[in-house]
């Protein structure tokens, strides 16, 4: 890891302070922190948005699509992308590529990682500056710097890890990295310490500020992170705890609406659990859950998600340049046939053809496919009686501008965790029936038939018969990956999927059957790659490994060479 000095001129910048020059034109650096910055709650405030920000950027955002997505089944080229996204694509990765690079992440966590160092200083020392307050500071920087953590470790596998800011110029962060398991249980132990100090809302009602409910770390959106962190470590029962708390509280959000409004016309109940129509009563056209979630953002399934406006500086970088956000617009990446084809016959393998999710996240340009996801900002649909493209009564609306939310966790995250950390454990009674199978099914089911089918409660029937995948841990694993790939497809989490899934089986034949799925050449070729177990991480780049003589390079790697492009990203 690259020596990572605190900056404070970065933070004035970020949060539209100025006179940093003339600081360092006449103090040293850490009498500009301590003396002149850490005084009061409003300079805590400023570098608590800063970690916001930072996460944010689009150098972060876009890393995470490329990390998350990029190598999986969901995306292949598109219109003209870059040589080094290209050879990703091809799994030719070298250390030179620039999307090795993770400096960005560490930006934030040493963001974060200040904040905890002197939000206690200034709570000592500023009586309007309460320690519940500071607590709170301290749990939403600690789950940034989580999040940021949990990202690098499941793109490199071991990383540098450290809760230390770098605040001071005689400070060197040389350090080696950490095993993959070690920074996880650390992340866990971190946020442990800190859930209950976490603002559970900041707005209890639907005012114009509601969005922060679910656009900063909430005590709702460190259990979901838990419950991910948990599921990764396969700690089956903290992990169906975290998401069962996540579900109350939506039960419970729910359960206010009701009684503040008497009815809520676009939530219903989808056996115990509320989710947002996509066809809302009286209507004849689907797409509402979409418009909702992906459309406005911040959505009553939000959990966290960062939020951009045409106001601010930041945007969503990631969805304009990869996906696009204009009519018609062909961007780098594309989608493979197989995501998309024939669905409106019900001859497609993924989706059902009344599958609302197979519209909204695909669609058809130029004869190629693309992703359409966060590009669409409302889409309408109809598909009761759909036999072909043009009876669908298909419509969908661009973006003006890059202001796709970009989310990190929503409630369908905390009902599909469940259904696999349940299929992992599984339970029998003493009978001998997979009661936890039954479970994972029945929450599985409930996604799936949000997307399927939005009548009202009586008369709502299943697609999915539970008896064809419970005879077996094989059956119900595989529905549960396919039902997350229909569910969150394009949304950064694919291919962490795929890994978290090659991690538990020992071997990377799953990984390896699913994600060479979208090629057409070189088939074999890239299998073999994909075999070995090191190959499914990113190598450490060559940038990092000549300022850190500790960090050695993934052994995947070690005989690459160094000729890739070096093109700034």
């Amino acid at each position: 890891m690259k020596k990572i000095k605190y900056i404070v001129c970065s933070l004035f910048i970020a949060t539209a302070l100025t006179g940093c020059e003339d600081f360092f034109d006449t103090l040293p650096m850490n009498e500009v922190v301590l003396e002149n910055f850490w005084t009061d709650k409003n300079d805590v405030t400023s570098v608590v948005n800063s970690c916001y920000e930072s996460l944010g950027s689009s150098k972060s955002v876009e890393r995470m699509g490329v990390w998350g997505e990029l190598r999986s089944d969901n995306l292949k080229a598109g219109s003209n992308p870059s040589d080094e996204i290209t050879q990703i694509l091809k799994e030719n990765i070298l250390p030179t590529n620039s999307w090795c690079s993770w400096e960005v992440f560490y930006q934030t966590i040493n963001r974060c990682n200040t904040v905890c160092y002197y939000a206690p200083h200034v709570q000592a020392i500023d009586p309007n500056y309460t320690e519940s307050e500071m607590r709170a500071n301290i749990a939403e920087v600690s789950a940034i710097r989580a999040l940021c953590y949990f990202y690098l470790i499941r793109t490199f596998r071991d990383v540098p890890y450290t809760t230390q800011p770098s605040i001071d110029d005689a400070q060197e962060y040389v350090l080696p990295a950490t095993p993959f398991n070690d920074v996880l249980d650390s992340l866990i132990t971190d946020l442990e310490k800190v859930k209950n100090d976490a603002v559970r809302r900041y707005y209890q009602d639907e005012s114009s500020s509601a969005y922060q409910n679910s656009s900063r770390i909430t005590r709702v959106s460190i259990w979901a992170l838990l419950a991910d962190l948990y599921l990764w470590r396969g700690d089956w029962d903290n992990c169906i705890k975290y998401c069962d708390m996540v579900l109350d509280f939506k039960r419970q959000q729910y359960e206010e609406m009701l009684e503040r409004d008497g009815q809520v016309p676009n939530i219903d109940l989808f056996g115990d659990i509320p989710m947002i129509l996509d066809k809302p009563s009286g209507s004849n056209y689907y797409g509402n859950s979409y418009n909702e979630i992906f459309g406005d953002g911040n959505s009553f399934e939000g959990i966290f998600e960062l939020y951009f406006t045409e106001t601010q500086n930041q945007s969503n970088a990631w969805v304009s340049n990869y996906y696009g956000n204009k009519d018609n617009e062909i961007r780098q990446l594309g989608a493979p046939d197989f995501l998309r084809q024939e669905v409106t016959t019900g001859q497609n393998s993924l989706f059902k053809k009344i599958d609302g999710r197979a519209y909204s996240n695909v669609s058809m340009v130029n004869q190629g496919y693309y992703p359409r996801k966060f590009y669409y900002s409302s889409v309408s649909f109809t598909t009761q009686s759909v036999t072909s493209e043009s009876s669908l009564n298909f419509s969908g609306s661009s973006r003006s501008s890059n202001t796709a939310n970009w989310i990190f966790y929503r409630l369908s995250d905390a009902i599909l965790m469940k259904a696999e950390a349940l299929i992992q454990r599984g339970m029998v009674d003493t009978t001998g029936v997979a009661v936890d199978f039954q479970r994972a099914f029945h929450l599985i089911n409930t996604v799936n038939k949000r997307a399927i089918d939005a009548s009202p409660i009586s008369s709502r029937t299943d697609t999915l018969k539970m008896a064809d995948y419970i005879a077996s841990k094989l059956e119900i694993e595989n529905l549960l990956l396919e039902e997350r790939h229909r569910e969150f497809m394009f949304e950064g989490k694919r291919w962490f999927d795929l890994v978290r899934i090659a991690r538990r089986d020992g071997n990377n034949t799953r990984l390896s059957t699913l994600a060479t799925r979208k090629y057409i050449e070189n088939v074999n070729a890239i299998k073999i790659k994909l075999a070995n177990p090191d190959r499914i991480y990113f190598p450490y780049a060559k940038s990092e490994l000549k300022v850190n003589p500790l960090l050695k390079q993934n052994p995947a790697y070690s005989d690459t060479e160094d000729n890739e492009l070096t093109t700034n990203k």
